[in-house]
């Protein structure tokens, strides 16, 4: 049996997402689970931020509500974050990721076991009867 390229991008993709996951989940270190969580928050801000419009009188209040929006998110963060080291709190988003991974993962295993299984079946010699 050769080994051909879908068996290697299997195999790196099993590995990848088996590395992510562990990230993600924090199993490894607490401290990567949190980073994950504010990478995506991060993240999902300057995509957010690089979108621009042509400033008029509804704008102008609607940024001025979303100030005071963002400042009172800033006082719930700072608030979690005297949370969190206090270990009350925890990242839920991360628990999403984590099972998405964790499906992910199961699925690349299953093709991974079913293309050697079925490689297996094919590669044995066809025994004729009579």
């Amino acid at each position: 049996m050769t080994d051909s390229i879908y068996h290697s991008l299997l195999r790196i993709s099993a590995l990848t997402v088996a590395l992510v996951l562990v990230f993600v989940s924090g199993l490894v270190d607490p401290l990567t689970k949190e980073l994950t969580g504010y990478t995506g928050q991060y993240l999902a801000n300057t995509i957010g931020m690089s979108a621009t419009v042509e400033p008029t009188e509804l704008n102008t209040i609607t940024s001025e509500l979303t100030k005071m929006r963002v400042d009172l998110e800033a006082r719930e963060k700072a608030l979690s974050e005297r949370e969190i080291k206090a270990g009350v709190g925890d990242f839920r988003d991360s628990d999403t990721s984590t099972y998405v991974l964790s499906v992910i993962l199961f699925i690349i295993l299953v093709l991974i076991v079913l293309n050697y299984v079925l490689d297996y079946v094919r590669s044995r010699p066809v025994v004729r009867q009579g």
